[in-house]
């Protein structure tokens, strides 16, 4: 089973896409083509949800009270 995210892509008034993923708040992206609008907005995905995880298993330094 792959795991899923949806893109929603719209044209850009001034020409080429933008593109946002509803599941992954803050995650966007733009291009000229779809396949640029694609590969924009899985650089911001995979960024925010690293970042996440960065987050979620930090720990404080063991000397730590």
């Amino acid at each position: 089973m792959k795991d899923e995210l949806t893109a929603i892509i719209e044209k850009a008034a001034g020409g080429g896409y933008w593109a946002i993923c509803p599941e992954v708040p803050g995650a966007n992206g733009q291009g000229e083509t779809l396949e640029e609008v694609k590969e924009s907005l899985k650089q911001a995905v995979v960024l925010i949800l690293e970042d996440r995880l960065e987050d979620a298993t930090w720990s404080p330094p063991k000397n730590t009270i």
